[in-house]
């Protein structure tokens, strides 16, 4: 599986072709991805980022199912829109072109991204939002979400701030000298993107699920404390029965919860998740520091052939491949000079 990130653009504008989850948002700054390929299928995913003074825009699509879970960071809140044709689930709900998701910062959200889906982020400093706010002489005031909040926003306001940040984007990616050089672009941009921002806001109302949307909410729960509890624990022999103590539920429940919310049983969910883990851990090694060995150890994989033959049909490659790569084919890199993920805007 190619390990390709390509960053064509200047500090302001980043695009990454992702072929290999392992690279996905390597360093940057603002949001912890962790993502998770859920088929075999060659992934075409693609991630632009358009970084402003104190606003930043991520959109992204993907070819094939993968799951993420997004951390926000360094006090940015955030609003989540999605593409006409985009379907998935976050927070086990159904993602709705007529839907929005507000997240306050230091926290995260699971994504499961089908063949197709495409969202655009929008980051706000909160600082800098709520200054905006006061600024523009808008009688409301800023709502900083306290959880993460599902909105209904309309397909027509919903699809117009998405296609708003799409057209921003792509005048990014046509221009990016215009965004890295001109303070006064990057301003206006903010400008119009609070306002547009504001408005869509100022017409939505919490989203109440349906009941069948609370049934899929609970099963996206039970997943997430089993995954959390089988990854904190990943030098243990766990067994589907363990995790069933911890979570609370039996087997056949969260059998059904896995295959809901995952597409795969508990254990072939489980165990591709630390595949993936050990394949972050090999590509963000310096040469010399570890080895397969060590690393299928650290994340539970004690039958090294059977192991070997899981990660090659998972990522089409042996490990020891994936380690004997050199430095400058590997998706990070600490060598002066090069790109390591994200770059920042003057």
């Amino acid at each position: 599986m190619p390990n390709t990130i390509t960053a064509t653009m200047p500090s302001a504008v980043e695009i990454t072709e992702i072929g290999d989850p392992a690279m996905a948002n390597g360093n940057v700054d603002f949001l912890d991805g962790d993502l998770v390929q859920l088929q075999s299928a060659p992934l075409k995913a693609r991630q632009i980022i358009v970084r402003l003074d104190g606003c930043i825009l991520v959109h992204y699509a993907t070819n094939a199912r993968v799951r993420s879970r997004p951390m926000l960071l360094n006090n940015y809140v955030g609003y989540l829109t999605f593409g006409p044709d985009a379907r998935g689930t976050v927070n086990g709900l159904p993602v709705r072109h007529d839907m929005m998701l507000a997240a306050p910062p230091s926290t995260g959200i699971g994504v499961v991204a089908e063949a197709g889906y495409e969202s655009m982020a929008f980051l706000l400093r909160s600082q800098y939002v709520s200054a905006q706010w006061q600024a523009s002489g808008h009688d409301a005031v800023f709502h900083m979400p306290d959880a993460t909040e599902a909105l209904h926003v309309g397909s027509a306001l919903a699809g117009h701030l998405f296609a708003w940040g799409k057209r921003l984007v792509d005048a990014a990616v046509a221009e990016p000298e215009l965004f890295n050089v001109s303070l006064e672009r990057r301003a206006a941009a903010q400008a119009d993107l609070v306002n547009a921002l504001r408005t869509t806001l100022a017409s939505t109302q919490k989203l109440e699920p349906r009941r069948q949307e609370r049934t899929a909410q609970t099963q996206s729960e039970i997943v997430r404390a089993a995954e959390k509890h089988a990854l904190a624990h990943s030098e243990d022999r766990l067994y589907v029965a363990d995790l069933c103590r911890v979570v609370g539920v039996s087997e056949r429940s969260l059998e059904y919860a896995f295959r809901a919310v995952m597409g795969l049983s508990p254990t072939a969910y489980l165990t591709r998740t630390r595949l993936h883990r050990v394949r972050q851990s090999l590509c963000r090694s310096k040469p010399g520091s570890t080895t397969v060995t060590a690393e299928a150890l650290n994340w539970g994989f004690w039958h090294f052939g059977e192991f070997s033959k899981a990660y090659k049909n998972c990522f089409d490659e042996s490990p020891s491949d994936t380690l004997k790569r050199l430095p400058s084919h590997r998706p990070w890199t600490d060598q002066p000079g090069r790109v390591q993920g994200s770059l920042r805007s003057h």
